[in-house]
């Protein structure tokens, strides 16, 4: 029993040589050779303990590419391209089934309307595969315009200064050649004592619920943060960060910020920023126990099992503009950390590999639970998490008394599907890494491509064809394989496959770089089985 199992030893092979451990199994037709294929292809979890290779990849081309936008001399170019003859022709397509829209809804024309809708979506595909963005005009106008509110800020908060924001992204040069960037860390608000474990001195007293909603409202805090920052420094501020919890289980915000801001402007902007969450309050359950609002086709919505009374809809609960208090409050705590990096010195790569330090893990792994005193305290905030809505459809809703909006008969009251309610994100849905749009002006595809393109046109210069090469002949379909497929082989072949696959292109790498270096490349290894029998 103390021997290895075969698959566990070739599991760690795969891990060794940096090769998916959990491949997905998928079909390539070549039809210039008649050839069919099923070959592995990498799952891309990032998260280590389902596949830590895909996982360690990932986060290596997020170190590259914080790495590249960190410290830009020169901006990015973001010129958009003229509009194609093909996009032209879209659009007035599009235009003429508007039109068209327009006059069966006139009519009255129920089914010519359902036709032109179906073939307006079918154009808006076209158009996002063939490279337009942007939201496009939608063919009925909204149903109800947004209250608007006051936007005059609250007065136990400071005032903060307004400029007019700049379209550059780079921030002050210094004695004519350095330009430094900064390293930031804001943190929640506190929500009662904690040991130095992260759990609470007094449980009783903590506040969960104001812990759950800010964890829940903690993405558009950081949105309004660098909204209000950008508009007191007056340029376009970029920034690469990321959102991890801490021990006492409240997310905070590690972030590279282009550019030399002062302190005290960032202490005050932190201090100055607020969230305020315009939805129906929602601090008392209406419906607490196993009694639950159920759906009637009568009413068309949800209504009380008791008096069959309908609940009130989201638009009906939601305050009006008279109200002048929200449902909710968020805000950063004190504790403000920021710190001026140079790029290309040693500090600016430790802070990276500080950064992307926990990608490679999931929410609950961040901070283990090794007493029981821990995992009470998570319970106490997943239980919180569970009553708390995550958004205006969120099904939690009706155990206030609330329909959600759109709400439909397929609802249960209070079971949510969204990721903010669960155990393992504890209430941190969202992205882990957040980056600007003008951070380094390429798109994560776009640095994935620059590191295989590397290494095509290193192989190419010693006359190496890549086997990916083949593949982008045009020639090369690719097909998911349906579950139960007899040509699918087995897990374990599927992994010697991918193993036999990187030894080979690893071979190749490494003749590559010896003729690069000016060294005689050698022959490189047969890896073959044909080779290796004879």
């Amino acid at each position: 029993m103390r021997q290895p199992v075969a698959l566990d030893v070739v599991r760690s092979l795969a891990e060794t040589n940096g090769v998916c451990v959990r491949p997905l199994a998928q079909r390539r037709l070549d039809y210039a050779t008649g050839r069919v294929d099923i070959v592995p292809v990498a799952c891309g979890s990032t998260v280590a303990s389902v596949c830590a290779p895909c996982a360690d990849k990932a986060r290596k081309l997020r170190m590259a590419q914080c790495r590249e936008g960190w410290h830009l001399d020169d901006e990015p170019d973001f010129t958009p391209a003229e509009p194609t003859s093909d996009q032209a022709a879209l659009t007035e397509l599009r235009s003429t089934l508007w039109a068209d829209y327009q006059n069966a809804r006139a009519q009255g024309d129920e089914s010519g309307m359902e036709d032109l809708r179906e073939a307006v979506t079918a154009v808006d595909v076209e158009l996002r595969e063939g490279g337009v963005r942007g939201k496009l005009p939608a063919l009925d106008a909204p149903a109800a315009k947004p209250v608007k509110r006051s936007t005059r800020r609250k007065q136990d908060v400071p005032e903060l200064p307004r400029r007019k924001v700049a379209k550059h992204t780079l921030g002050r040069e210094f004695a004519g050649r350095f330009r430094p960037s900064m390293f930031l860390t804001l943190t929640l608000d506190s929500y009662g004592r904690v040991h130095d474990d992260g759990t609470p001195v007094n449980p009783d007293g903590y506040d969960y619920r104001r812990a759950a909603r800010d964890a829940v409202h903690f993405a558009a805090l950081l949105d309004r943060w660098v909204q209000n920052l950008r508009r007191a420094v007056g340029y376009d501020v970029q920034y690469f960060s990321t959102v991890e919890p801490q021990r006492r289980l409240a997310p905070h915000w590690h972030a590279a910020l282009r550019g030399a801001i002062p302190h005290e402007l960032v202490r005050l902007v932190t201090a100055g920023t607020y969230h305020q969450v315009w939805w129906p309050q929602h601090d008392e359950l209406v419906y607490p126990g196993e009694t639950v609002p159920v759906w009637c086709d009568r009413a068309k919505g949800f209504v009380d099992p008791a008096t069959r009374e309908a609940l009130p809809t989201w638009e009906q609960a939601l305050p009006g503009a008279e109200d002048s208090e929200p449902a909710h409050v968020v805000r950063f705590g004190a504790q403000v950390h920021s710190k001026g990096i140079l790029g290309g010195t040693e500090e600016s790569g430790r802070h990276i590999g500080y950064l992307t330090k926990y990608l490679t893990k999931s929410i609950s792994e961040c901070q283990e639970e090794k007493t029981e005193r821990q995992r009470r305290h998570a319970d106490r905030l997943h239980e919180e998490l569970r009553v708390t809505p995550c958004s205006p459809r969120c099904a939690v809703w009706l155990l206030y008394g609330i329909q959600p909006a759109g709400a439909r008969m397929n609802l249960v009251a209070g079971r949510c599907k969204g990721k903010a309610h669960r155990r393992s994100t504890l209430g941190l849905p969202g992205r882990r890494v957040l980056v600007s749009r003008k951070w380094s002006g390429k798109s994560l595809a776009d640095h994935r491509h620059d590191r295989t393109q590397f290494v095509r046109q290193l192989l190419q210069d010693v006359g190496i064809t890549p086997d990916t090469d083949r593949d982008n002949t045009g020639s090369v379909v690719w097909q998911k394989v349906a579950p139960g497929d007899p040509d699918v082989p087995p897990r374990a072949h599927l992994l010697m496959h991918a193993v036999a696959e990187r030894l080979r292109w690893k071979a190749q790498y490494k003749t590559a770089q010896l003729a690069a270096s000016g060294g005689d490349p050698p022959t490189p290894p047969d890896l073959s089985a044909t080779g290796q029998a004879a």
